[in-house]
């Protein structure tokens, strides 16, 4: 009986923690933007300069929840720079929230991952990450928009571009992939067996096998044609 008391006495405690940060949350989105967004940039900062990783990733992913409520490329540019972050859960909130606004702003998303390619260096995790974000939104700027991505130095980047081609299946952004093809660029890629094994792979032997996936989409494409 006791330890119920005990389980329940802390179950409320969460739940007037969760009231608090949702009130304060609210407080804080309310607030001017340029205001907010100067101390937002400066605390992703800061969280970068944390030892604890707990506590970076805490910090990283309120913000990144409070820069998803405010419009504008400081925003969206700073959301990006969360995505880069050493931090898992706080890149997953990120890559959350940049997914859901490039379906409600995607010019907006789409500007400032270009601003990305050029601003992030090579080796940023952001950049393999951003493909996959815009993969299902229904814009027809997102082909155009990967196809930056192919032309990138970052063979991640490329890598991550070629797949989301791939996954949106269209044989018509073939032309996209071609000029990949002897590239010598190495990446890692983890097999498909389910586990943390990896296996290496030039760029051009990732691109002949994105070719000869989109090309079945082809095969049908002119059967229904002619059907």
């Amino acid at each position: 009986m006791q330890n119920r008391q005990a389980i329940e006495t802390t179950l409320n405690k969460l739940f007037d923690a969760e009231r608090t940060a949702r009130r304060l949350h609210d407080d804080l989105a309310a607030m001017p933007g340029d205001a907010l967004l100067d101390v937002l940039t400066d605390a992703i900062a800061g969280a970068g300069r944390e030892n604890d990783e707990d506590e970076a990733a805490l910090r990283l992913v309120r913000i990144a929840s409070l820069l998803g409520e405010h419009e504008g490329p400081r925003a969206l540019d700073a959301l990006i720079d969360v995505l880069a972050s050493e931090h898992p859960e706080a890149r997953q909130a990120a890559g959350e929230e940049i997914e859901t606004l490039a379906y409600d702003r995607f010019k907006e998303v789409a500007q400032a991952i270009e601003r990305a390619l050029k601003r992030l260096p090579v080796g940023s995790s952001a950049l393999p990450e951003l493909p996959y974000l815009i993969a299902e939104v229904p814009e027809p700027g997102v082909p155009k928009l990967l196809g930056q991505f192919l032309s990138h130095k970052d063979p991640d980047a490329v890598a991550a571009a070629i797949e989301t081609l791939v996954e949106i299946g269209d044989p018509a952004h073939a032309p996209l992939i071609q000029p990949l093809l002897e590239d010598k660029r190495t990446v890692e890629l983890a097999d498909d067996g389910g586990d943390d094994a990896t296996s290496e792979v030039t760029i051009g032997e990732l691109a002949e096998e994105a070719l000869g996936l989109l090309a079945p989409y082809e095969d049908e494409e002119e059967a229904d044609g002619v059907a």
